[in-house]
Formats: structure tokens, C-alpha cells, sequence
């Protein structure tokens, strides 16, 4: 047999809890549900069966964050906030790539009040800034840049909450060796790999530029995506949220990361109750997914998979352990610091 097709089941035989609806009604601060991230179809076909599975699992709203700019703005706001009031949320996105022409702070700006006089209710930065998007002599655009400063202390100015994705996981930055934890992954999607450091910068480069960008927007609320971009380092969010109370993080898509630390991250939860949100970045939009967040936060499973759809899991070949976080501690995560972040109270 091939190492390659060795796929172990488990042996454990662990608690298994279902949990199909949280212990409070939860804002999903990270999703998609627009044309963005899949090739101009709506991610989302039939919004009112998308509204039945949030009413079955407890989901009191959603934010969408493929509003993009202009028109698209308009259609995303229109289907969703407009058509089901309370239950979505749309952030814009910006063309990060207009920062290399002239006048291209000016055109940002100008985009930015345009998105939020459309019915925004927040930006969403992507991880293409500081990975790929370049200047006009071809050096790439930090997220620390001060055109970019200018900017996102604007979003500050309009009320809007800033969600901004900064690089990838540690692994993505690393050689594609024996040693690299997520070759399975790497090896499916190749363009996830940023380690050719003549192309890109390092890992840490880029979460120190995050770092400084936030700490240089003081009057503008940002929500760290994926746990800040940092989710194996949380000695390094912890340093960031401790320094600016400007800063919030989300959990989305790090199940995988943090169910092999469950005991660390309560420990950053309980330092900083109010500035950790959940979302779940899982599209479509699935019960099965909500279930599993649920089961991952409020249980004390353990040993389980955190991607139970696959033989192989996509993230990584490793089990994961829930935070079995307090009762007192659910509200906020769940729907309290989303609601202030978003300006809902």
C-alpha cells in the first residue's frame, strides 16, 4: 500500500454531542453569499431556503461580504438586506489594484462613500493585499501602506466596520516538503502556496504590517478574519488585541486550528470577552456546518473530526478537541460583540 492511500479511521470511541441550534441566537460575521467566489452565479439560489436552514439553526443574521463595489453593491443589498430585513448584512470590497494610478486613493475614497450610500455596512479587505496586488513599478502594496491607512481611516469616518484578511496559514508560507503539515491541501490547491520569497513576503512580514495598520487607524473598527490571520500563533493576537481596543477577530474557518489548543484559546476568550466573534466561513451555507461550530464551542468533546465530510481532512491530518467555553462567556461570541461591532445596539 502507498502511504498516499493510507486513510486510518479512528478508534476512539468519544462523546459525540449534537448540537443543532446554539445557546443564543448567533450572527454569522463572515460568510458569502454573493457572485464573488462563484463564477457570477448567485452562492446562494434560493434565499428563502437559505432563511429556513438560519431559523432552523439559530442564525438571527448573516453578513455577506461579496457586496464588491458599484452595482454589484446594489444587487447583493437588494436580494438580501432589502428583501429580509435584520437577517443580512452586506460589506463592500475595494480595488485594491486602483492604489497604482493616479489619483487612486481619491477614486477609493470616492468608491467607498458610494458603497456605503448604496446600503453597505462594512468593508471587507482581502488577502490579495499584500500578496499580490502591486504598484505601478511592480512592488507589492502592503497592508500598512500609507495610501491604505488613508483609506481604511475613512471606513472609520463612515461608521464602517473594517473585516480584513491578512495572509494565510503559517504552513502556506513555508517549503513544500516532508516537514509542511498541509502538503495534502498545498497539493490540491498550488496556488495557496506563497513560500517563493522573491515573490512574496514572509508570513510574519505581512501580520506585522497587519499589526501596524491597525494600530495607525485608531478611530476605525477592524475584525481580524480567521482569528486575526494568526490563528497558530495566538500569543501574537493576543499582543495585538491587548494593544488596540480598536481590534476585534473572528473564528471563522480556524476549527482546525484551534481545536489542537482548546485550552489556549479559552484563555485568550476569557482575557478578551468582548472582542471575539464567531462566524464560520463555510459556503454555501450548510446546517451540517452550523452543527459543528456549535458542537466546537459550546462542548467538551473531544478527539473529533473537524472535517467530517472527508476521508482526508482538508486542513490538515489531525483531529480536534471543542472549547467547552463557560455559559457566561457564549452570549457575546455568539451575537453580543457582533451587534456592537456592526452598530445594531
Amino acid at each position: 500500500m502507498r502511504l498516499a492511500d493510507w486513510t486510518p479511521r479512528s478508534q476512539l470511541r468519544a462523546a459525540e454531542t449534537v448540537l443543532n441550534r446554539p445557546a443564543y441566537a448567533a450572527i454569522d460575521i463572515h460568510n458569502h453569499l454573493g457572485r464573488w467566489l462563484s463564477e457570477g452565479e448567485w452562492m446562494v439560489p434560493d434565499v428563502q431556503d437559505l432563511v429556513a436552514v438560519l431559523d432552523e439553526h439559530g442564525v438571527e443574521t448573516i453578513v455577506n461580504l461579496d457586496g464588491m463595489w458599484g452595482d454589484e453593491v446594489t444587487a447583493n443589498v437588494e436580494r438580501y438586506d432589502r428583501a429580509h430585513p435584520g437577517r443580512f448584512l452586506t460589506f463592500c470590497q475595494l480595488d485594491w489594484a486602483v492604489l497604482a494610478e493616479t489619483y487612486g486613493v481619491e477614486r477609493l475614497l470616492k468608491s467607498l462613500d458610494d458603497s456605503a450610500s448604496r446600503g453597505a455596512r462594512g468593508l471587507k479587505v482581502w488577502k490579495n493585499l499584500g500578496l499580490t496586488v502591486r504598484d505601478a513599478d511592480g512592488s507589492l502594496i502592503r497592508p500598512d501602506d500609507a495610501r491604505v491607512v488613508t483609506v481604511l481611516r475613512h471606513a472609520g469616518t463612515l461608521g464602517l466596520p473594517v473585516l480584513i484578511h491578512t495572509a494565510d496559514p503559517i504552513a502556506f508560507f513555508d517549503p513544500v516538503d516532508a516537514h509542511n503539515e498541509r502538503i495534502d491541501e498545498l497539493a490540491t490547491a498550488r496556488d495557496w502556496w506563497f513560500g517563493d520569497r522573491d515573490r512574496h513576503p514572509s508570513f510574519d512580514e505581512l501580520l506585522d504590517a497587519h499589526a501596524a495598520l491597525v494600530l495607525a487607524c485608531g478611530g476605525t473598527t477592524f475584525i481580524g478574519a480567521h482569528v486575526g490571520g494568526a490563528a497558530e500563533d495566538l500569543d501574537r493576537v493576543e499582543r495585538l488585541l491587548a494593544a488596540a481596543d480598536n481590534y476585534t477577530v473572528d473564528i471563522a474557518g480556524r476549527i482546525a486550528e484551534l481545536g489542537r489548543q482548546p485550552r489556549r484559546f479559552a484563555r485568550l476568550v476569557e482575557g478578551f470577552p468582548d472582542r471575539v466573534l464567531f462566524g464560520t466561513d463555510a459556503y454555501p451555507v450548510a446546517g451540517e456546518q452550523y452543527a459543528l461550530h456549535y458542537r466546537f464551542i459550546e462542548t467538551d468533546d473531544e478527539g473529533f473530526s473537524y472535517d467530517p465530510g472527508s476521508s482526508i481532512p482538508g486542513q490538515g491530518r489531525w483531529a480536534v478537541s471543542a472549547l467547552d467555553l463557560p455559559p457566561h462567556r457564549l452570549e457575546a461570541l455568539y451575537r453580543g460583540n457582533a451587534r456592537r461591532v456592526l452598530g445594531l445596539d
